[in-house]
Parts: structure tokens; sequence; C-alpha cells
């Protein structure tokens, strides 16, 4: 039988389950089992790779976190089980740590019985103690690792063992599942006290059944707290329920004066919390605060005393049920702040006084039921997957005027006849203000108001290999001072999100935690890789100058946050000539370094072609026969294409550590991975660039990767955004195996 049962329970919210459960297979401990009650099928995927002794248990999607651990509980064959829920982690070692402290109290027990004359059964439960009582910090969507209030009561009470009477200011610890391992048995006398999905009524209530408790005074869980805006939205009966909690409670403490004397505070200061800070609607805060005030009065100690001050006010409002009166403090106070938030604020106004007046007025008028703005990539162009949806938007709902958002110094190179507005001009602020569609593959500005009625479509510009969002916190290099809560408030603004995989939709659901609706229809720009004809990618080809016959490879190395600039990692002449005469190397650098001059030699000769200004980049994929990258997002959408993808890696420990990743590349490459020049010499030389193990690497990425990229995406999120068709009417995704790419040169050219 094993010491410890770590039940870990519930879906894989966010993606966090993975980090979780790789720091329970890198220091794992031989007298302690994992089981995973996994809710739902990416929690079971990401489970069954884990360590083969992982006992995973397939839930159904929608199982609730107690019928989760009630299953993992039973499945569980060790003397101490610690529930630990899959969106939260455990610190380094923290499993160890809980196993030497239960073994040590076990120890004691056993020591006591066998110290006294009575050894009956009855006695041993007594000596044992039931609930082991743990340190925790607190990760969020902005911090991590924050340490808990918890320390000082936890160290206080020492290492004995105690009863809860002697000890009821432990009912202040947070009240989280997680910081509390059960002994087994004591979980099987109570186990209806876990048949419940309020974890932090759970949590109180093992403490009060609990015949003794211990505290260990280290750090030994990870609470991890979502976004709040990433969540449904809590609903009327969710607020009514935490006075119905303690109501419940303080009926467990009826006869233990010291525990309901502090678990009455704990009510009373987390029911004003909530008043204070939910905006409630009217009707739903004059119940809240009845009930409130219900509670208050019906539990309140017979030698209960308010506090002093201000807060000794809003006790004696609460009880009395003043909710007029209450709501009339508020509002003095509210108004109090606001006059020092208005003198603070007086500068900036003033300072945006005329930009500010001309959008507020443009944002009276009513919204443009046929208008939508595109931008991309800050403003340089039409491109990428907002040009991709507004070409078919202009096929299928030509009466919806498309204009777009382009800087100054682009403007001369749009396309003739397309209408654009120009950022800060009294038009672009106009346009802005009463456009119905926003379509951006980036953000736009903070100053830009989400209206109602309005919709926000964000496209993204790639598969996410690097970590983004939320998810570069931990990255500095990579956020270089971002500052995530502006960025949230823009993801905020959000309706729609364009995914082409799977893991994209995971990722983005991670590092973007919001409510918008994911659009799982595939990425508009990859539709050309699956409806061009032979005579584009003949046209393609030359309209680079690449000649009948010619091997076309491009070259397309990503940004790197730890580099000011763009320098080829290849010799390029070198290369080329290795390559031979019939082999032309189109060489594109990275967008944010723009359209500077390329590096002396790129053109010293017709075999190596300078494309950094190439638009658009779908052509350049179009007339390449292969692909040379290191990290950068074409190799998801050349994929497409079913051509030969070769990786060329010589600093990735240097990008992962960096800029960090999702997922390893040089395990789920997309063909041939070369560390060294030479290496990619030898690989584009003797043909393994396009072998029958390149091959099979690539049909596993495509497989991954290319998921909704079937050739329809821009008509499906057209006609599900902007026409309004429901999902089912869509054209569904074609099977991988049943899709068409567009022709190779040489079947173009034959």
């Amino acid at each position: 039988m094993p010491h410890l049962s770590v039940v870990v329970y519930g879906p894989n919210t966010q993606g966090h389950l993975t980090g979780l459960l790789d720091s329970l297979a890198a220091h794992p401990l031989p007298d302690a089992e994992v089981i995973v009650a996994a809710v739902g099928d990416w929690a079971v995927e990401t489970a069954g790779g884990h360590a083969p002794e992982t006992v995973v248990l397939p839930l159904p999607d929608g199982t609730g976190d107690a019928a989760a651990r009630a299953a993992g509980a039973a499945r569980a064959s060790g003397r101490w089980l610690h529930f630990v829920h899959a969106k939260d982690g455990l610190p380094a070692g923290a499993p160890r740590l809980i196993a030497e402290r239960t073994a040590e109290l076990d120890a004691a027990a056993d020591a006591a019985c066998k110290a006294g004359a009575d050894t009956s059964a009855g006695a041993a439960r007594d000596a044992a103690v039931d609930v082991l009582l743990v340190d925790h910090v607190t990760t969020t969507w902005r911090t991590a690792g924050t340490p808990s209030r918890d320390g000082r009561l936890l160290a206080g009470a020492g290492r004995a063992a105690l009863a809860l009477d002697d000890a009821a200011h432990l009912l202040r610890l947070a009240p989280l599942l997680g910081t509390r391992v059960l002994r087994a048995a004591f979980w099987r006398a109570h186990r209806e006290l876990l048949a419940t999905d309020d974890e932090a009524y759970a949590a109180h209530a093992v403490l009060l059944h609990a015949r003794r408790v211990a505290c260990l005074n280290q750090v030994a869980y990870e609470d991890r707290r979502l976004r709040p805006e990433s969540l449904p939205p809590p609903t009327a009966e969710d607020r009514f329920a935490l006075v119905g909690r303690y109501e419940s409670l303080l009926a467990l403490a009826r006869d233990r004066r010291a525990a309901r004397t502090v678990l009455y505070g704990l009510m009373v200061r987390d029911l004003l919390r909530t008043f204070a800070r939910e905006d409630l609607p009217d009707p739903v805060a004059r119940e809240f605060f009845r009930r409130a005030s219900l509670a208050a009065v019906r539990w309140r100690p017979e030698d209960h005393r308010r506090p002093a001050g201000l807060e000794g006010v809003r006790h004696a409002l609460l009880e009395e049920g003043a909710y007029t009166r209450y709501r009339a403090l508020q509002a003095a106070n509210r108004t109090r702040r606001a006059a020092r938030k208005a003198v603070r604020a007086r500068r900036r106004r003033l300072s945006a006084k005329v930009r500010g007046h001309r959008y507020r007025r443009a944002l009276e008028r009513p919204l443009d039921p046929h208008l939508a703005v595109f931008t991309s990539y800050w403003d340089r162009g039409v491109s990428c997957n907002p040009a991709a949806i507004a070409a078919k938007l202009a096929e299928l709902a030509p009466h919806i005027r498309r204009v777009w958002v382009v800087s100054k110094e682009n403007a001369a190179l749009l396309p003739p006849g397309t209408d654009h507005v120009v950022p800060g001009t009294r038009r672009y602020w106009e346009t802005l203000a009463t456009a119905t569609y926003l379509t951006n593959n980036v953000n736009f500005p903070n100053a830009v108001v989400k209206r109602p009625g309005a919709i926000h479509l964000q496209t993204h510009h790639g598969t996410p290999l690097k970590r983004m969002g939320l998810d570069q916190m931990d990255h500095p290099a990579a956020a270089k001072g971002l500052d995530f809560a502006a960025l949230l408030a823009r993801v905020d603004k959000w309706d729609y999100s364009v995914s082409a995989n799977s893991h994209s939709t995971r990722m983005w659901e991670r590092a973007y935690p919001a409510r918008y609706t994911s659009l799982d229809h595939g990425y508009p720009r990859n539709d050309v890789f699956h409806t061009a004809t032979a005579a584009d990618v003949r046209a393609a080809r030359a309209r680079l100058g690449i000649a009948p016959g010619a091997t076309a490879v491009l070259y397309a190395p990503t940004h790197r946050d730890y580099e000011a600039g763009f320098t080829p990692r290849l010799d390029l002449a070198a290369l080329v000539d290795r390559l031979g005469e019939g082999t032309v190397l189109l060489v594109r650098a990275h967008y944010f370094h723009g359209a500077a001059s390329p590096p002396a030699g790129l053109r010293r000769t017709g075999r190596i072609v300078d494309v950094s200004s190439y638009d658009p980049v779908e052509e350049l994929c179009l007339a390449a026969d292969a692909l040379v990258t290191d990290y950068s997002s074409i190799m998801f959408d050349y994929a497409n294409l079913d051509r030969p993808v070769v990786v060329y890696a010589d600093d990735w420990e240097t990008y992962r550590t960096t800029r960090g990743v999702y997922f390893d590349l040089m395990a789920e490459a997309p063909g041939r991975i070369a560390r060294t020049q030479e290496e990619l010499t030898e690989i584009l030389t003797s043909g393994a660039w396009r072998d029958d193990t390149a091959a099979k690497a690539r049909a596993a990425f495509r497989r991954r990767f290319c998921e909704y990229d079937d050739g329809r995406a821009a008509e499906r999120v057209v006609r599900r955004v902007f026409l309004g068709e429901p999902e089912e009417a869509l054209p569904p995704v074609l099977p991988l195996e049943e899709r068409t790419p567009a022709p190779t040169p040489q079947e173009a050219t034959a």
C-alpha cells in the first residue's frame, strides 16, 4: 500500500495540467501514487502522455469536481489523500514534504497508542490526525508564486496535533481543498463532505469534522486563479450561494462556540466584500443584502462585538437590513474616491481633448451595419487573414463596404482603388467609431471603444510555437515591458478568435483568457494553398524570375527577441554554391525588420533573391519547392502544400529558454532537422529533404497543425461573422485525406 495518493482531478483548463504532471514526474516518490481523474478528451490525452505508472481515469466532459474527486479517491490506495485540481500546481518537492510530515504523524499516533493502557481502535482514532494543513502560493494571470497570508497561522500552531476547538483560528486559513491533506480513513468516513462542487465549503467542513489536525508551515500547493473574464459570468444564484455556504457551516458549528465565532466573522467579512465589489443589478443586490442581513442576525454569537470605526458602521447597517443607507454610504465613499481620481485624470483629458472630442461625437452616431474595417500587422497594408476575409466578403456580401486602416508611409503601396484611412485622421476616428465590423490580426489601439453591437474579429497571424500573451510573463526578453493589464483590456474586446487547429485554440484560451468565441474554421490566408491552380503556381514563379525546371528553396527565419536586427544565420553564398546551378534561394526576413537593405552579398547572384518586401507571402510559398525555416509560423502554413520543410535550428536551446515555446519542435518537426550549416547542406544535396523519413514527419505534423485548413476557411468566417449563419449551416471541414493541395512546381510545369 502506498503511503500517499496524489489525486489530480478536473479538466485541462487552459492547458495547465501539463505543467502539474511534469512537476510530479520530475520528482517521483517511491511510496506515492498519482491518480488522474481526467475530465474531457484533452485532459485524458495529456495525462496519457505522462509517466506510465500514472493511473488515468477517463471521465466525460462536464463531470463536476466532486464526482471527479470521488472517482479518483475510490481508485486510490494510499493511507493519505492529497486532492489537487488540474488547474493548480505543486511546487518542486511538495509530495515529499507531505509524505515525510504525514509519516511523522502516523509514527506519533502509533507511539501514543503503545504508550497508553488502552490500545483499542477507538483510542488509535482519537490519537490520529485526520487532516494535515499546508501552506500555499498563489499564481494569477498577472503574477506568479505570491506567498499566502497563512504562514503566520501555520507557524503559530506549531507541529503538535490539535483539536479544532483549541485552534479555531485555523478556520481563517484560505479555504482551499488542496491545502488539506486527508487521512484516507477519514475521507471514507466523511466522503459526503466532498460531494459538493463548492470547494470552499468542503475545505471548511473537513476541519469541522476532523478529530485532530496538524500543520506544515511549508509551501506544498500552488493555487492558480484563472482570469475571471475567461470564465462564465457568475449568476445571481452563485452570489446567493455564498450566504447558503456560511449558514450550512455555522449549522455544523452550532455547538462549538470558538469555531462559530470565527466562522461568523468570516461570513460577515465575505458578505460585505462581495456586496461592495460586485456590480450587481439592483434586484439581485437587494435580495443578496436581505439574505445576508438575515444570516447576520440569525447566526450572531451572543457575545459578538462589532468592530470600531467605519467597519462597525457597515456591520450595523447589515444587521439592520438598511439597504438604502448602506448604498448611500457606498456612494459617498465612491464620490470621495472619484474626486481624487478626477484630479489625476484632468491632465490626461486635456492632452487628448481634440481627438477625444471628435471621437466621442462620432461614437454618438449609430453603427453602420454595412461598414467593415480591416487592418493587419499594425497597419502595414492589405495582407494575411484579414485580406483573405475581405476578399471573400466582397464576393459573398458586396453590400458591406470594406475600409482598410493603413499607415501613411504604406498607403502608396495599396492595390489601386483600395478604400482606406490613415491612423489619427478625422476620418480614421469616424470610421472606427461607426463600423459594425472590426477585423485585425493583432489588436486595435487601446483608445478604440468597443461599442454595443460592434463585432471585433481577431484573426491572429500564425500558429503559436513561441509563447504568447500572458505566457510571456515568465520570459522578460520576449515581454520587454509589455503591459499585460492593457493587453487583457484589448483582448476583452474580441468577439471572435480565428483558429487553424485545436492546438491554437487551446493556446489562445490560455494566453488570452476572455469570453470570445473561438472560430475553429481554419486560417483564411491558407485557403489559396488548396484553391491555387497550376497556372497560379507558374505565374508566381514567373513574377519571381524563377526559371522553368529550377528548384526554388524559400529561406524564412523568424525574429529573435535577443537580436537587434536581421542577420542570416547561414552563409547564403556558400550554401547556394553547394546546392548547384539549378537551385534558387529565396530569402525573406521577418517583417519586424521591415524592408531594410539586405546584408552585403545577398543579391550577389541571380540565384539568391531577397523577397523580404514581397507580398503576399502566400505567393512565395506557392512558388517554392521546399521551405527552410527555424521557428517561424510559416512552417504551419507551408505544411498545407504537403511540400518538404527543413528546420534549421542552430540556436534552439537559446530560443526555447529565452522566448519560451509550447511544444518541443525537435520532437515534432515537419521534416528533417539541421543543427549546423553543414548538416543543412547535406540534407539538401543528398535528397534527404524529401525522403520517406521527411514525408512521415510531415504527415504527422500536418495531421496536428493543418487540422481546419481545407480551402474554405474564409467562407466559413464570413458566413458566421458577417452573415450571421449558425455553425451547423457552415461547410464542414474536409478530412485531411480528402483535401487536394495546390500543384507542386513540377506538377504545374508537367
